[in-house]
């Protein structure tokens, strides 16, 4: 029996507030006990008003009334404390991202429900003696939550238990009866279930983007990886080629220079003959020679008489034509004509290896405005681009056509004829910006390499008109391409006076849109850029055009 007294006293000795046994116990004219820093806490808020309430029997005390200790209760509490914490449980302490138990005053445990009545969170132990106080009453419990405050009303203190549909918020019920009155509202249970009806929507459109996200990275990927595969054995393939040519090459050098040896040969041993052949008969000549300078010194006249016939020279019947040198010239003239053959060849046929003829592999774009914006750059009309005949604003963001022309000094960048101006930036990595355009002819919006030509007439000057620059001219009724004076008609998408301009410069795309409540594409190019772009207009005339 006296176990069973000892637990009826644990809960009957905690405090309302606190939910732990009263410390410095108090009791209230109408007979409730409290800790004094609670009942003290509580009535503190309540001097605003001038009326202080009991927060168990919700009684009205006016004027506040003075609290003393009981006596009596404290020494009851004192020998309790002793028992009630031997029979307490192993506590939990917090962890990160844990809820703390609102009731504990030393070593904050982790909190395992919060009640939306009392708006506190407990752990274990004192969950256990709010279900015993409050066991007659039914508080609402859920899982530990650290947005108490957040379900509050901030003005009446009160459950957000409905929402607004007029202002979208949460709300009490003392507000629909004040700054909420006659506005269209619902449960917050109601609510919840039709913007959960709208978040599966939304999810679902999210998943099935993900998705095509999804299939895009893996198409890229095994687009990269069949790239890859195809360029390397593009590569070998050309090698074996290459290797064959250089060895059929090498083995028709090795062919004229034995044809050449061969001829240098032949013609020798024919030189080295003929030369024996002189020798022999400069031998012959020289005794014959001096055998006539004997018989020049001879007194008998017949030996003379009888040695003439035998020492007289015949004349030689052969005549042998002697060249300084052996000449190769056809040789060489051959060889180099070959050579310069085999050059013009060589890059006729590689020039048709194009870039142009491999797939370029596009990157991903993006379906909504939001996406594009996380790329948005800000752009500035350069004044030393200007031609005469544009206006600029103060902040250099707003171009106009003007018949009247405007006293701009000579620059060596400024357009001279053309009425086109450049922007400072410059686009080297992804890129996106927007353009508010106005007027009743038209204008062209562009990028550009920095080294566009500025002055004179000739298309190297006018965007679009050259390989350096890739133009979007924009009329009321219609939209085409320019790009190296080829000139793409384009059909007229859902108009609209926003056109949006994104470039991937790595991957060599640019893209050109119509910006309205939706992104409609208007052209899109593949290319490959070798230097940073530079956007630029150009005007015709009454057309104005805003960059952002």
């Amino acid at each position: 029996m006296a176990e069973a007294n000892i637990s009826v006293a644990q809960d009957q000795f905690c405090c309302p507030v606190c939910l732990d046994l009263l410390k410095d116990p108090v009791t209230i004219p109408c007979g409730h006990s409290y800790c004094m820093n609670c009942i003290t806490s509580c009535w503190n808020q309540d001097d605003a008003r001038g009326v202080y309430r009991c927060p168990q029997c919700r009684k009205t005390f006016t004027p506040r009334p003075d609290l003393g200790k009981n006596v009596m209760l404290a020494d009851m509490l004192e020998k309790l404390k002793i028992r009630f914490q031997a029979t307490r449980p192993a506590p939990h302490h917090t962890a990160s991202g844990d809820v703390e138990c609102g009731v504990c005053t030393e070593g904050k445990l982790k909190a395992v429900k919060s009640c939306l009545v009392c708006l506190n969170s407990y752990c274990q132990n004192h969950l256990e003696q709010h279900e015993n106080l409050f066991k007659s009453k039914k508080h609402n419990l859920i899982d530990a939550t650290g947005r108490l405050q957040q379900m509050i009303c901030p003005r009446h203190y009160k459950m957000l238990e409905m929402y607004c549909r007029t202002d979208q918020k949460c709300i009490c019920i003392l507000c629909m009866v004040d700054e909420h009155k006659n506005h269209d509202t619902v449960s917050a249970a109601a609510a919840r279930t039709e913007k959960q009806r709208h978040l599966e929507e939304t999810q679902s459109k999210l998943q099935q983007r993900i998705q095509k996200k999804e299939k895009d990275v893996q198409d890229l990927r095994d687009a990269v990886m069949l790239h890859k595969r195809s360029a390397q054995t593009a590569v070998e393939d050309c090698e074996l080629i290459f290797t064959e040519l250089i060895s059929s090459i090498e083995k028709r050098r090795s062919e004229v220079t034995q044809l050449i040896r061969d001829q240098e040969k032949a013609a020798v041993s024919r030189a080295e003959e003929h030369l024996e052949q002189l020798e022999q008969e400069i031998d012959d000549l020289r005794r014959r020679v001096a055998e006539m300078e004997q018989l020049f010194f001879t007194h008998d006249d017949v030996y003379v008489l009888q040695s003439f016939h035998s020492l007289s020279v015949s004349e030689s019947t052969e005549n042998i034509n002697v060249s300084s040198h052996l000449s190769f010239d056809n040789v060489i003239k051959s060889v180099c004509e070959l050579t310069d053959k085999l050059q013009r060849f060589c890059r006729k046929e590689t020039k048709k290896i194009s870039v142009r003829h491999i797939q370029i592999i596009p990157a991903p774009e993006y379906d909504t405005r939001e996406e594009f914006l996380q790329y948005f750059s800000h752009f500035t009309l350069d004044p030393n681009t200007v031609n005469h005949h544009i206006q600029l604003s103060e902040e250099n963001e707003r171009a106009t056509f003007t018949k009247t022309p405007q006293s701009y000094h000579d620059h060596p960048d400024r357009f001279d004829v053309w009425t086109q101006v450049l922007c400072i930036e410059s686009v080297s990595r992804r890129c996106y910006m927007e353009v508010e355009l106005s007027g009743s002819e038209g204008l062209a919006i562009a990028v550009a390499y920095k080294s566009i030509k500025r002055k004179g007439n000739s298309p190297e000057s006018a965007a679009g008109h050259n390989d350096q620059s890739w133009s979007l001219f924009c009329s009321p009724s219609s939209y085409s391409f320019w790009h190296n004076k080829i000139e793409i008609k384009l059909p007229v998408v859902h108009s609209s006076s926003r056109i949006g301009v994104y470039v991937d410069h790595s991957a060599g795309v640019l893209s050109f849109y119509s910006v309205s409540d939706t992104m409609s594409l208007i052209h899109r190019v593949h290319t490959t850029f070798t230097q940073p772009l530079y956007p630029v207009f150009w005007l015709d005339k009454y057309s104005t055009v805003k960059v952002y």
